[in-house]
């Protein structure tokens, strides 16, 4: 019994511990995030495929799966439409209510200038110097995004030009050079990261017989930060496109950022384990791609452009929940669950078995009962009768035993009735054999006379 009660035990205790390794496992299983990037061949598009693959290597709990799409805009409407998990969006574009910031992926600065005067073109009015000028000039815009279109009309506006009487030229990024070189443009404008190729590759093409572009500061940049919340003033340090005269000092402009944002209802376990990933994984990607370095923390404040998602929130606060912070009430309502089940259980089991248990007291009375008949038996045949009927009684106590209707404590106090009874049989007997047959026929009558 000893021995039943230890498997028992023993099977419990690794049942439990089954159902929190289970339980373990389930809640720490890999998740996968569908992230919309675009357009293709962007840098944005490289960083999301650098860090599916590096998560993919790293077998890491959250695993991303890029879904590319034409424009900005368009990631962000497969957000709104609960198409995707996350995606990259344009802080300054319209920002879908479901969405909530995770990381700033990267700051995009403005930059406008004027390529230096071509000795033999054709004549293109007096030198440009200030954005106030630009009325009636073509200002060609790099990129084919209607976002960079309507940044460069907030500017015009805010110098009191008025954006219909400024021609805009758009062209794809990777004609931007070749367009620049051809004079499609008197003034250019570019939006991205200081140190993007398409930004450099457009600036070189604008040096002309040895001569340097004009860059044009946008000295308003903090009124326009103030108009637009989406916007930030900024600085475009002297030197930053390649020679210290490009530009040769430093000048003002705006800025931007892509955002990584996650759609609102995902859990906080794992937008908290993604943005952990992210930042883990951003130092080993610098080296090989330097984009990465530019990934910041989301805005925390309350007052927000974008509210931040709160596992990402946790992360920054540093208040990221371990696995038995998120689920320890669980795992005690669980086990209290279990000793209220199994407390249940042994009084159910117990009530089945007291008809037996009562059965057994029954005949535990009846033993006790034999022993003061043993001790009066003037039979052999009578006191052999009763040994039967002990025997039977032992063979249902034990079996009550055995079933669990009886404790041991119970089963003690059979046993000492039990040889109790064996001690009044034996005596019995042997005092049956010490009296002659004579006198037991003439002592029985007299004992029942006795009796009466």
């Amino acid at each position: 019994m000893a021995r039943r009660a230890v498997l028992v035990t023993l099977a419990g205790v690794l049942a439990i511990v089954g159902v929190l390794v289970g339980a373990y496992y389930y809640a720490e299983r890999p998740v996968t995030l569908k992230i919309a990037v675009g357009p293709p061949n962007s840098d944005d598009v490289k960083v999301v495929q650098t860090l599916s693959q590096a998560f993919s290597q790293h077998r890491s709990y959250v695993r991303l799966k890029p879904v590319q799409t034409d424009t900005a805009v368009a990631s962000a409407e497969a957000l709104a439409q609960g198409h995707v998990d996350l995606a990259i969006i344009r802080g300054d574009l319209d920002v879908p209510k479901n969405a909530q910031a995770v990381a700033t992926l990267r700051k995009n600065f403005v930059v406008m200038w004027v390529p230096p005067a071509h000795g033999k073109g054709r004549k293109s009015g007096p030198k440009i110097t200030k954005i106030s000028q630009l009325a009636g000039r073509r200002v060609g815009v790099v990129g084919k995004t209607q976002a960079n279109v309507n940044v460069l009309n907030i500017i015009l506006r805010q110098y009191g030009v008025d954006p219909a009487k400024v021609e805009i030229v758009q062209f794809p990024a990777n004609e931007a050079a070749e367009a620049i070189r051809n004079q499609k443009a008197d003034v250019y404008l570019a939006a991205g990261p200081l140190n993007s190729k398409i930004t450099l590759d457009a600036i070189a093409a604008s040096t002309r017989d040895g001569g340097a572009p004009t860059f044009l500061a946008i000295d308003a940049s903090e009124a326009i930060a103030q108009n637009h919340p989406s916007y930030e003033a900024g600085e475009i340090p002297a030197g930053t496109f390649g020679s210290a005269d490009r530009p040769d000092e430093e000048v003002k402009t705006i800025s931007f950022s892509h955002h990584i944002v996650a759609r609102k209802g995902i859990s906080d376990v794992t937008i908290a384990a993604f943005t952990r990933q992210l930042f883990a994984i951003r130092q080993q990607l610098m080296s090989e791609f330097p984009l990465a370095a530019k990934i910041e923390t989301p805005d925390t404040d309350k007052d927000a452009v974008i509210p931040v998602h709160p596992g990402a929130a946790a992360f920054v606060d540093g208040e990221e929940k371990s696995f038995l912070d998120r689920y320890s009430d669980f795992i005690w309502w669980g086990l209290m669950g279990l000793s209220a089940m199994g407390s249940v259980g042994a009084w159910f089991a117990g009530y089945l078995k007291k008809d037996e248990r009562d059965n057994n007291s029954t005949l535990r009375e009846r033993l006790l009962d034999m022993i003061a008949r043993a001790r009066k038996s003037d039979s052999a045949e009578e006191l052999d009768q009763m040994q039967s009927e002990a025997d039977d009684i032992l063979r249902d106590t034990l079996q009550c035993f055995e079933h669990g209707a009886i404790e041991e404590g119970a089963l003690t106090a059979f046993n000492i009735a039990l040889e109790q009874f064996h001690h009044a049989v034996a005596d019995r007997r042997m005092l049956l054999i010490s009296i002659p047959q004579n006198v037991q026929r003439v002592s029985a009558p007299l004992s029942k006379l006795a009796g009466v």
